[in-house]
């Protein structure tokens, strides 16, 4: 099951997406870190400026190591920024910092996918590791079982991939939006940080279809095995 041949024909088509989207993903930041914005606004600065103009003003903004390790931590009410984005005026920070706000304020307006998302997260910590090992000893030991309750913790990962694109995808367009309306950038800047947000988000689907095709490997190995 784990060196059949059969699952490069699931599994290649999501590698080589991801592959594409992360190569796409970097070459489309660096390209714009070297555009500056013509507000002078640092990353820190627009997406305290975007929180602020949506009546926000709980939510910490601080320095994290790690490149595009950006993320909004809804339980601590944190945006955590890299120092790439944190610190610097180009287009790729602003747009990537101005995401990262949307997120922020999914969350002050209970924004449903992001709730569900959150929600999640302890079930998928549990379940994504669990389930390679249940597959695993279900295969070892010849019991069904274990492999049915494997694929059916996996299929929890899938359906968080799945549940995390709207809710990426809608902190794009607000921040595309929002950016524009503070005045932290112009609409031809926009349209550069925005092209940003969508080879991240890229990365994305790349996860969910790269999920997806896997947990149908399973599905498809597991129900062949028992004809």
């Amino acid at each position: 099951m784990f060196f059949d041949p059969v699952y490069l024909l699931f599994a290649l088509p999501g590698m080589l997406l991801a592959l594409w989207a992360s190569g796409k993903t970097k070459f489309t930041f660096e390209r714009y870190s070297r555009t500056l914005a013509s507000s002078g606004m640092t990353g820190a600065q627009a997406a305290a400026r975007l929180l602020y103009s949506a009546g926000i003003t709980d939510v910490r903004i601080e320095p994290v190591n790690g490149f595009l390790s950006d993320h909004y931590d809804p339980t601590a009410k944190t945006l955590r920024l890299s120092e790439d984005v944190y610190n610097s005026c180009s287009l790729s920070a602003i747009g990537v910092a101005c995401h990262e706000a949307g997120h922020a304020i999914q969350h002050a307006t209970n924004y449903g996918p992001l709730g569900l998302r959150s929600s999640l997260v302890p079930v998928i910590n549990l379940t994504s590791p669990a389930s390679y090992i249940l597959i695993i000893a279900g295969v070892f030991l010849s019991a069904p079982g274990l492999i049915k309750i494997g694929i059916l913790c996996f299929a929890a990962a899938v359906v968080f991939a799945l549940v995390t694109l709207p809710v990426e995808f809608n902190a794009s367009a607000r921040a595309k939006s929002l950016m524009v309306q503070c005045g932290i950038v112009s609409p031809g800047e926009a349209r550069a940080a925005g092209d940003v947000l969508n080879a991240a988000f890229l990365t994305y689907v790349a996860s969910a279809v790269s999920a997806l095709l896997t947990l149908l490997y399973y599905v498809w190995r597991f129900s062949s095995s028992r004809d």
